[in-house]
């Protein structure tokens, strides 16, 4: 084969509404898949993507080309899930029709994102973006703003914050503590903008999809996956619990904003650090049983542990010089202890270096 039709599908449109498996190849099943798809969804551009891949496709045909058609799906989860599926399935064609070049087809930025990946592959010798044309009508603001917020990546970034703003407001009402309600407002947007500006939606998602890997492959580490979530959940509601206590007792004026925040650090470190030994455990329990351990994948466990050593030793050590009346502190611990905690920590990370040069050199 001399030439590749490629059409791209970013986030699933074939696959989640009309029920279409990718790669699709061939004239007659893009027909098929984008008149499956235009009626399950007249407005989706994808169907112009595929129409738009049968005509350049008819082109060439009629010129004598040597061409084929195909088309790729990724994932709702656009990003790295979405990306590794398509690349699995280009690579897939590429070994099974051997083409020399390709004409990419899109309908946007989105799937033009994919270019690098197809291009470290194959040569392209061009890119048709499919422009859909419209009556003056279809422009109005509400029509744009209509189909926009019946995006889902669209509509999840602007109503969730209110709706969570909303719901916790109402909590708090039927709580009869509306003064609350600001403190939560405002905690929940703010976690939710670090979630949005960390860009940790593809972490959760590749998180997501090892978990269901591990479910269906039978391996220990989807326990122990939910054990450690479970753990951080509980480190975490631990530790503001304590910190809620001082801060009504005294408020955050008394006892200052680093010591409140080495309350929290004291009381959740260990759940913390139970919750990554638990993670790694099934892990390495896992690779025990496909027998790709090594005694590198240990060296990670000891360096949590020293830092948790430090964490610990140096929290205690600033409670008990505080006036806080704390019975882990009370006037029992001193400067010699938080020397052991150091002691202890650098000795566990000095044996996850050993380990981890052992590994190095068994590789």
């Amino acid at each position: 084969m001399q030439t590749l039709v490629i059409c791209i599908d970013r986030d699933n449109d074939l696959g989640d509404k009309a029920w279409v498996q990718t790669p699709i190849i061939g004239r007659e099943a893009h027909v098929d898949a984008a008149v499956r798809l235009a009626s399950a969804d007249p407005e989706d551009s994808d169907v112009n993507t595929l129409f738009g891949g049968i005509h350049v496709y008819d082109e060439l045909k009629e010129k004598g080309s040597d061409v084929e058609l195909v088309s790729f799906a990724g994932d709702r989860n656009v990003g790295v899930i979405s990306d590794q599926r398509i690349s699995r399935q280009l690579d897939d064609i590429l070994s099974r029709y051997a083409p020399q070049e390709a004409i990419f087809v899109s309908d946007g930025a989105e799937d033009e994102t994919l270019l690098p990946i197809v291009q470290s592959r194959i040569k392209i010798d061009s890119v048709k973006r499919i422009v859909v044309k419209q009556s003056a009508n279809l422009e109005s603001t509400y029509y744009i703003l209509k189909h926009a917020f019946n995006d889902p990546k669209i509509s999840q970034t602007f109503f969730v914050p209110l709706g969570l703003a909303a719901l916790i407001y109402a909590i708090f009402l039927l709580a009869r503590y509306p003064e609350g309600a600001i403190i939560g407002i405002s905690a929940a947007i703010g976690i939710y903008m670090l979630y949005r500006g960390f860009d940790l939606d593809e972490s959760f998602a590749v998180v997501r999809e090892k978990m269901k890997q591990a479910f269906y492959a039978g391996q220990m580490t989807f326990v122990t996956y939910m054990a450690a979530g479970l753990l951080i959940i509980i480190a975490t509601i631990m530790g503001a619990l304590e910190l809620w206590g001082y801060y009504t007792t005294g408020g955050g004026w008394y006892y200052g904003l680093i010591t409140l925040v080495t309350v929290f650090i004291n009381k959740s470190v260990w759940w913390y650090v139970s919750a990554f030994l638990f993670a790694i455990a099934g892990k390495i329990i896992d690779l025990k049983m496909e027998k790709h351990f090594c005694w590198r994948k240990l060296s990670p466990v000891l360096f949590v542990i020293a830092a948790g050593f430090l964490l610990w030793g140096s929290s205690e050590y600033i409670l008990s010089i505080s006036s806080l009346p704390s019975e882990s502190t009370a006037g029992s611990f001193s400067l010699q202890y938080f020397i052991y905690s150091i002691v202890l920590s650098i000795i566990s990370a000095l044996a996850g270096v050993k380990l981890s040069f052992s590994g190095n050199r068994e590789k």
